[in-house]
C-alpha cells in the first residue's frame, strides 16, 4: 500500500513551530506583522485571505487586512505598497492574486521590499534562490520540500521530475530540489514523449493545472507523487472519468455539486510508494509556510 503524505499533520507541526518562534520573539518585544492586500470582491480570494488572517491570529502574529476597491489604479496600489514598505510593524506584504486586469500585477510585486516579500515572488528573492543564498522562497515549493523531508522521503541522489514551469511553483520547486541534491528534470507543454520522462522519476511533482493529467502509464511503480493541482469537477462526465464507483466522492458530489481532483489521475496513486492526496496534501502547507516566511522575514530584518 502506498504511504499517504499527510499535509494536515505536517502543516500543524510547522504552525506549532512558528507559534513557538513567535512566543520567543514576543519575549524580546517583537511581534511579526503581515499585511494582506485584497482588491475587490472575488469569493475565492476572500476565503484564502480570511484563512491567512485567521492563521496569524491563531499563531500570535499581527495582521492587517487592506481592501482597496476593484476600481483602484496601479498608481494608487503602488502608493499603498510604498506605505507598507515604510512601516516597521509590517514584516511581510502579501498581495492576493489575481488582481483586476487594469492593474499592473508585475509592477506591484516588484515594488514590494524584497525583505518583506513573504510570497517569494520578487526578482531579488528569485535570484537569491537561484544562487542558493538565504531568501524568502515561494510558499508552495517550500511546503513541498517540507513534506518530503518530514515524511522521510530521500531527496539527495533521486531523479525528480517537475511537470510545470510556472514562476510560482514549477521553477522554484525545481531549484529547491536541486539544492537538496536531487537530479532535476523540468517538463512542460512542449516536452516530447512526456511519459518517457515522467516514468524515470523517483519523485514526480505535478503542477500543470490540468485535471488528472498524469495517468497511470506515466508513473514509475514505487515513485513518490507530489500533486500540486486543485481542479474542480462540476459535471457528471468529469466526475465519472475519475471517481465513478467511489461512494464517498459520490456523496460529496451530490451534496456540493462539485469535487476536486489533482493533476494526477487518482488511479495512478495506487502505483506509487507515497503520494500527497487532493485535498489534504500540498495545499495545506501554503499558509503554514506563509506564516513561517513572515516570522523569518521579521528575524532577518532585525539581523536575528
Amino acid at each position: 500500500m502506498p504511504k499517504i503524505l499527510d499535509g494536515a499533520a505536517i502543516a500543524a507541526a510547522i504552525k506549532e513551530e512558528v507559534a513557538e518562534e513567535v512566543r520567543a520573539l514576543a519575549a524580546r518585544g517583537i511581534k511579526p506583522g503581515l499585511a494582506a492586500v485584497l482588491v475587490g470582491h472575488l469569493p475565492a480570494s476572500e476565503i484564502y485571505v480570511r484563512n491567512k488572517v485567521q492563521a496569524c491570529a491563531e499563531l500570535g502574529l499581527f495582521s492587517e487586512l487592506v481592501t482597496p476597491p476593484a476600481t483602484v489604479t496601479t498608481a494608487e496600489m503602488l502608493a499603498l505598497v510604498a506605505a507598507l514598505n515604510r512601516r516597521d510593524d509590517i514584516d511581510g506584504i502579501l498581495i492576493q492574486l489575481p488582481l483586476p486586469a487594469h492593474v499592473d500585477s508585475k509592477a506591484l510585486l516588484d515594488a514590494i521590499e524584497p525583505a518583506k516579500d513573504v510570497d517569494g515572488f520578487h526578482p531579488v528573492n528569485s535570484g537569491r534562490l537561484l544562487a542558493g543564498r538565504p531568501a524568502l522562497a515561494p510558499c508552495t515549493p517550500a511546503g513541498i520540500i517540507e513534506i518530503l523531508k518530514r515524511s522521510g522521503i530521500p531527496i539527495a541522489g533521486q531523479h525528480a521530475v517537475v511537470v510545470g514551469r510556472s514562476d510560482i511553483v514549477g521553477k522554484p520547486t525545481a531549484l529547491l530540489l536541486l539544492h537538496e541534491n536531487a537530479t532535476v528534470t523540468i517538463c512542460h507543454s512542449k516536452t516530447r514523449n512526456l511519459g518517457e520522462v515522467t516514468r524515470q522519476a523517483d519523485i514526480l511533482v505535478a503542477a500543470i493545472g490540468r485535471p488528472g493529467f498524469i495517468t497511470p502509464d506515466m508513473v514509475k511503480p514505487g515513485a513518490t507523487l507530489i500533486d500540486v493541482g486543485i481542479n474542480r469537477l462540476t459535471t457528471r462526465e468529469e466526475f465519472d472519468r475519475f471517481f465513478k464507483g467511489d461512494a464517498k466522492r459520490e456523496a460529496a458530489f451530490a451534496k456540493r455539486g462539485s469535487v476536486v481532483v489533482g493533476d494526477i489521475d487518482p488511479r495512478a496513486l495506487e502505483l506509487s510508494g507515497a503520494y500527497t492526496p487532493v485535498p489534504g496534501g500540498v495545499g495545506l502547507l501554503t499558509i503554514a509556510m506563509l506564516m513561517a516566511n513572515t516570522v523569518r522575514a521579521a528575524k532577518m530584518r532585525r539581523g536575528l
